[in-house]
């Protein structure tokens, strides 16, 4: 029962990123291409690319993430950035979640929870395929 209440808390916490955590990510996402690249449109298509890949990732959408994530990686090759970029823009955004988790939904331990679940869910994710790359 309690592996049950653990996936049900995380599917809850998956929704709730879906409704509010697109502007948080590109933002993330952003800055960090912005670091790298300095401002310009390929900064800008990155973000907006790996925000997708995000997208993928918290809806569950395998063949979509692995897609995209294939076209992420030859993009910030081709842009000359490192495939590290990634995993430092994948950092920055998940810390800012937790941040706003955090602070949010502080008062509401289930929804907190909830979102803590997903997010460690995603981070394994992220590094399990990182690591595959």
């Amino acid at each position: 029962m309690g592996n049950r209440v653990r996936i049900l808390d995380s599917a809850d916490g998956r929704r709730g990123l879906l409704e509010w955590a697109e502007p948080v990510i590109y933002d993330r996402l952003c800055d960090a291409y912005l670091r790298s690249l300095g401002a310009g449109v390929d900064a800008f298509r990155l973000a907006r690319l790996h925000g997708r890949v995000w997208r993928a990732l918290i809806a569950g959408d395998d063949a979509n993430y692995e897609r995209l994530r294939m076209e992420l990686i030859a993009a910030v090759a081709g842009g000359g950035l490192d495939i590290a970029a990634l995993g430092r823009a994948d950092a920055q955004t998940l810390a800012e979640l937790l941040d706003i988790v955090a602070m949010r939904f502080q008062r509401s331990e289930r929804a907190a929870s909830s979102y803590r679940l997903a997010l460690l869910e995603l981070a394994e994710r992220l590094v399990a395929r990182g690591a595959a790359v």
